[in-house]
């Protein structure tokens, strides 16, 4: 019973070893091909599949870690600068207020006083911290 549960891992590992290394990519196979990772792992079961994983993480584990940021990290100039959540954009929280106002004002929904107060006809500043009295930012 426990000889045959070493063979049992012994084929796992070998299984899960081949199904990684066809699902892996040209640089983190240590410029070998994958048939030869996979001929490596059938002749030498244990070897192979435990050289093969090594090889396979230290590969991804400095892609990672590369300067340039490997695939970690989107390129500079791909992905625009921006706010990284709506709450952190200036413009979105403008427009979020204007859009409050307008629904008090038409009756949509009651102010969060209560009611207390009324709506005020002043727009508030836009982005730019110019703002028409229609509700809308000029400076576009």
């Amino acid at each position: 019973m426990v000889r045959n549960l070493g063979y049992l891992l012994l084929i796992a590992l070998v299984v899960f070893a081949i199904i990684d290394c066809l699902q892996s990519e040209d640089d983190e196979r240590a410029g070998m091909p994958k048939w030869a990772w996979i001929i490596l792992m059938i002749v030498f079961p244990l070897v192979g599949s435990i050289a093969y994983l090594v090889v396979s993480r230290t590969m991804r584990g400095r892609r990672a870690t590369r300067p340039d940021g490997g695939w970690s990290r989107p390129p500079a100039g791909k992905v625009p600068p921006g706010p990284a959540a709506p709450d952190d954009d200036p413009e979105f929280l403008w427009l979020l207020e204007q859009k409050r106002r307008q629904d008090e004002r038409n009756g949509r929904r009651p102010a969060p006083d209560g009611g207390k107060a009324g709506p005020t006809d002043e727009p508030l500043p836009g982005p730019n911290g110019v703002a028409n009295g229609d509700g809308t930012d000029d400076t576009r």
